[in-house]
This record gives structure tokens, sequence and C-alpha cells, in this order.
């Protein structure tokens, strides 16, 4: 997922549920209000359309899907009662049940999960997300254009009975109908909407915990409040949680401190000062940030180029301005996500070779490369977002390939915000840019898909026909070890050639309030879920 994606659930997912640490909020509201930050604008709150972490969390918690993801990632019930597999694990049958409503008063039936699915598959939507569909029967045919969005394998069996039909095994199926690109759309409220759907809180319906209210489209503040046509509203506590983006970390902190943010996130400095008081709070993740090279422009097709920008960079020393609890990185599948017996993925498929500081062997390749391209020096530009932390951080990778490279390279810098650099990236409008992923499910391919040759989310246009090859056959695998191997070989071309540079995996510092309790933090999927949160008196 997209994060400011800059944004799971798998067998050894791990999910915190935090009693969480900070001074007291001095709001009047307090005992039913959370005051929260993110550090980037909305972009949509179309299901179908959204990427990003920021739009993900909202729709976690203002929509539902057949099941929701609670402490340590278990499944836990949410429109579905009840779940049926056939013996050959190819068919799903799930019972709806009959209390959900729409915040209009609708009904949410099995007919919105249908609408919903074939709107996101269907290519008219233009869904950057819709690959994660491959394997529901005729998924990918619908994709290519090749079949009607009508045979999805997905069919409603009356108003409360939903049947899902796969042309393959998904091993984290299940885990899949946790995250909101899954949940059902209202197809009146789309249709009524049109273009402007999701583009604004009054043109989106919701059937969650909590409504949205006050975000225009492009405003850095919004609210979500309890959602009385919810289902099971008894167990929501808040009443009210109010956002604001907050760019610079100083001003949240302040925020915090006088009372008007229940929670903060923190820069390098601030976590080098702050570590250790109550208040203190890390968020474990599975987020890796890397960069993207725009591989339509001849010098970024070049692997000597790659590669020597890789080992020009000093992870320790660029980690050191980032601060927090980020380590550094030596693979794109993050620690921690998933264990193949017994042992983490990321050790597996770990790249210290090509993702260690070696400044003598960066020259010689960067020398290497200019020569292949017939150039003297070489000029780019890095993309971003404007957030503080985004701006030191590219200030970082700019100071680290000068001093590497001296007069043979220019290194500019482009910050613009969340929602523009998003677009820009979409679009190929970069030379560089900063990039992460969290993953969606706690499996390597929730990574590892992005970078196939056709994949909606590979920005930089990276190319493999062997990593290609390898994908597709860890899809139809015919057991655990062979889809396991097929995963390992092909993150490990991915790395060689440096299709993308990773470097760090992302723990959020936060300062949080004491009083608040019940978050529930996923590593993976969308992050926050706030429906048994609470504020303690």
């Amino acid at each position: 997922m997209k994060f400011k994606k800059l944004l799971a659930v798998g067998a050894t997912l791990a999910v915190s549920a935090f009693t969480l640490a900070a001074c007291g909020s001095k709001s009047s509201d307090s005992g039913k209000t959370l005051h929260w930050e993110d550090n980037a604008e909305i972009s949509t709150l179309d299901p179908s359309k959204v990427t990003d972490v920021v739009g993900f969390n909202q729709l976690n918690n203002v929509t539902e899907g057949l099941y929701r993801l609670g402490k340590d990632s278990k499944i836990t019930p949410g429109l579905a009662t009840k779940t049926t597999v056939s013996k050959d694990g190819l068919t799903y049958t799930f019972t709806l049940r009959k209390d959900a409503k729409w915040s209009n008063g609708d009904k949410v039936t099995a007919k919105d999960f249908v609408y919903s699915w074939q709107r996101t598959v269907n290519p008219k939507t233009g869904s950057q997300y819709a690959y994660l569909f491959s394997g529901i029967k005729n998924a990918d045919a619908i994709m290519e254009g090749k079949k009607s969005v009508s045979e999805l394998g997905v069919k409603a069996d009356g108003d409360y009975k939903l049947v899902v039909t796969l042309d393959k095994k998904i091993p984290y199926f299940k885990l899949l109908m946790g995250f909101p690109l899954f949940f059902p759309q209202n197809q009146k409220v789309v249709e009524k909407y049109g273009s402007k759907y999701g583009t604004a809180s009054k043109y989106f319906v919701y059937d969650g915990p909590f409504k949205q209210e006050g975000w225009t489209g492009s405003n850095l503040s919004w609210k979500l409040v309890k959602n009385d046509d919810y289902w099971d509203k008894k167990a929501v506590k808040l009443d009210k949680i109010t956002y604001q983006v907050v760019k610079d970390s100083n001003t949240g902190y302040n925020l915090f401190q006088s009372g008007k943010l229940d929670g903060a996130l923190l820069s390098a400095e601030q976590t080098k000062q702050l570590k250790g008081q109550k208040d203190y709070t890390v968020f474990h993740e599975s987020t890796t940030f890397y960069l993207q090279y725009n591989q339509t422009k001849e010098e970024f097709k070049n692997a000597n180029i790659r590669k020597a920008i890789s080992l020009a960079i000093n992870r320790k020393d660029y980690l050191k301005v980032l601060g927090g609890e980020n380590t550094a990185a030596t693979s794109v599948t993050p620690v921690g996500l998933t264990k193949v017996n017994g042992k983490d993925f990321q050790s597996i498929v770990s790249d210290k070779t090509d993702m260690t500081y070696n400044k003598a062997k960066a020259k010689e390749l960067f020398n290497k490369g200019l020569q292949e391209l017939g150039k003297d020096k070489l000029e780019f530009a890095i993309l971003t977002d404007d957030t503080d932390t985004a701006k030191k951080s590219v200030e970082a990778l700019q100071s680290q390939l000068k001093e590497a490279f001296g007069d043979k390279v220019t290194v500019n810098t482009q910050t613009v915000p969340f929602k523009t650099r998003l677009s820009r990236s979409t679009s190929g409008d970069f030379d560089v840019v900063l990039s992460a992923w969290g993953a969606d499910f706690a499996d390597p391919i929730s990574f590892l898909d992005l970078f196939t040759s056709n994949n909606e989310q590979n920005n930089g246009k990276w190319s493999n026909a062997e990593y290609d090859k390898l994908i597709a056959a860890s899809k139809n695998a015919s057991s655990a070890s062979d889809r396991w191997s097929d995963l390992e070989k092909a993150e490990k071309i991915l790395l060689q050639d440096q299709g993308v540079t990773p470097l760090y995996y992302r723990n959020q510092a936060w300062m949080v309030n004491d009083k608040v309790k019940g978050i529930i933090y996923n590593t993976a999927g969308a992050n926050l879920n706030f429906k048994d949160t609470y504020i303690a008196k």
C-alpha cells in the first residue's frame, strides 16, 4: 500500500493492540473524542481507486467487508456471519448478516459485493489495485479485456448469500477479505455521484463503525463520527475522531503537548530526545521505503547506474538523519512479514552485497555506467512528499550521492504534496522517486507482485522476463515449497539488478496520550482500527 502508497496479513502477521502512553489531553470532550493526526492529505475514498495508507486507514474505519482484522491478525466478524469452503478450496460461500445498513438507510446486500468487485476489475475503472483479484475466477481475463465483468467468479444468491469461485487456491484469501479493496460498494450511490464519488465526505456512503464528515477533497482537517446505522454500534466506544494533517513534526509535538492532539508522529531529533519517556510508543510496520527509477529514461535503464547509487548510500548514516526506530533495508520484503519453515523470509533473500555502502565500488560502477551512456556526468531529480521527514530524507540522499560521485552528478530535489507525488509517480513524471510500500497481507507476494512488467504499481517500468515468469509460477505452484522457492529466486533477481533500491524498513515512533486505550495497529493492511478504541477517564 502506498505511503504518503509512503500502506497483510498471513501466517505470521503481527498486529499489536496497544495500551498507549503520554500527557493527558486537556480537551473538554476528551472522554469520547480522539484527536489524531496524519502527515498527508486524503487522495480519495473510492475503494476501487485508493492506493495509499491514508485512504485505506479511512476506509478501514468508515466501511466494512466480510471480515475485520482484530488483535494478532485474528479474523473477526464483519458482514459475514458464516463461511463455508468447498473440499477443493475453490468455492467460498459467505452468509451475510441481515442487520447491516449503509448510512443512507439502504441494506447492505451480497449484490453490493458483486457490484464492487466487478467495478474494481473493470479496466474502464482504472484501478491500480485490481491485480489483487487475480486468482478469482476469470479476473485476469476481465482485466485484460478478454471477458465481461459479469463473468467474474462472484455471485449473489439472494440478498444475503455471496458465492465466490476461484481459478486456483489463494493461500491468503480470507485475509484479503479484511482489506478495504474487497469491501462492498453501493451502486446507487456510485452512479448518483459519478466522477465525484469518493472525492469528498458528502460524495460517499458508509457501512462501518464511523462516518466521515468535513472532508471537502482538498482540506487538511476532517472528522469521523460514530455511525448509528452500524450493526455493531454498541461496541463502538468513541463518539468522534478529529483528524488534522500535520506535515511538520515540531507542530505536531506542540499540539500534543498542549492537549490538542492525542498522538503525534516524531521526527529524528524528537525520537532521540523523547525515547524512554512513558509517552513514547513504537508502531511496528511491514513497510519498506525504496527508490524507484524511471526506466523509460536511458540513464536509469542502465543497471550499473542503479547499482552505483545503491552502493553509494550509507544506510547507517542515512538512518541517523531520519532517526526513530527505522532499520536499514537489505531486501524489498521487510523483516517479520512471513516465516518459511521457522525462518524469516527476509533473511533468506537479504542481499548485503548490493546494499552495503561501498564507495569505491560505487564510483567504479558509476563511471562504467556513464561510459556506456556516452556521458561525462549525470543530472537528475529525486521526487518526494513535502513533509519534514521526506525533505530531510532526500537531502541526506542528495548529500551522500554528491559525496560519492563529486562533480559527475547533480542531484536536485522536488518536494510536492502527497497527492501530487502519487499522481506524478503514476504518470511517470519523475526521474527518481522516493516510494514506500506497506504490506496488504503478510506474504512476500504483496511486495513482489508490484514489480512485474505490467503491474499498475510498477511506476519505474522495470522489466525482467525471468522475474515475471517466477512470479507467475509462484501463483500456480503445486506445493508450498515450490512457491517459496519461486518467490525467493524472484526477489534475488530484483535485488541483484537493483530494479528498485531498498533504503529502510519503517517503524514509527509516536507520543500517544496515556488515556488512549485499545487501538489496534496492524503491521500490514489498513493500519489503524479505531472500533475498539476509547479514552479512559
